[in-house]
């Protein structure tokens, strides 16, 4: 009984093994860090050279930064920044939880900053960078530095152009609520609240200070021949 118990255990450890090896090759890596100071992935130290995987929390301490490569667009958080990556389709997305979270696109791959206002990316099929920065929860500033930006707000598309910088507040407009006769229920009326619109406000800010700055280190970084791609 006891030889048989133990092929049975032996059996099922061999079977979690596989099950575990499958998994692991079935995730396929978004990309890989190409600079890092400061920086983690949830709870572990990232090093050049660190792979990333959808799910992957990214974050930097006060006066870090970290720069990937995902395909063949590369994504950037400056200090005190977080963000969390995933993937759908051909789509790779960075919901940006705080700070100034930024990406550089070839205009083949889509790439896209998920934020409280909508999703940020280039203009379809066009090369760009741009970066947004979380002010507050209904607050972002969203700067383009070359090539024109799109947010989606739901459907309604916003362009941002080449060197501008727009400060976007966003307000939730009231729910609509209309009386709608429910099937089944003697003709009673029920309250049918729709869902709750965000309405944006633009105002166009000039590209200075840390903005620029920012702007100025990575391109400065992107195009330096010493940092590997």
């Amino acid at each position: 009984m006891g030889s048989l118990f133990k092929s049975f255990l032996t059996a099922a450890l061999a079977a979690s093994l596989l099950n575990l090896s499958a998994f692991g090759a079935n995730e396929k890596p978004l990309g890989l860090v190409i600079q890092t100071q400061e920086a983690q992935i949830g709870s572990a130290v990232v090093a050049i050279g660190t792979t990333v995987y959808p799910g992957d929390t990214v974050e930097t301490d006060t006066g870090g930064t970290l720069r990937l490569k995902v395909g063949g667009s590369q994504v950037y958080l400056l200090a005190s920044s977080a963000a969390t990556l995933s993937q759908k389709s051909n789509i790779v997305n960075a919901l940006v939880s705080r700070g100034t979270v930024g990406f550089s696109s070839n205009g083949t791959d889509q790439f896209g900053l998920e934020i409280p206002e909508g999703i940020v990316s280039a203009a379809s099929g066009q090369p760009a960078y741009g970066q947004v920065t979380i002010i507050g929860p209904r607050e972002v500033v969203i700067s383009a530095y070359r090539g024109t930006l799109v947010l989606d707000n739901d459907g309604e598309m916003h362009s941002i152009p080449a060197g501008k910088s727009y400060r976007v507040t966003m307000d939730l407009e009231p729910a609509a609520t209309q009386p709608q006769e429910a099937a089944g229920v003697g003709g009673k009326d029920h309250d049918i609240v729709a869902p709750r619109r965000r309405h944006l406000v633009f105002d166009l800010i000039l590209v200075g200070g840390a903005v620029g700055l920012s702007a100025f280190i990575f391109h400065e970084v992107s195009e330096s021949p010493s940092v590997p791609r």
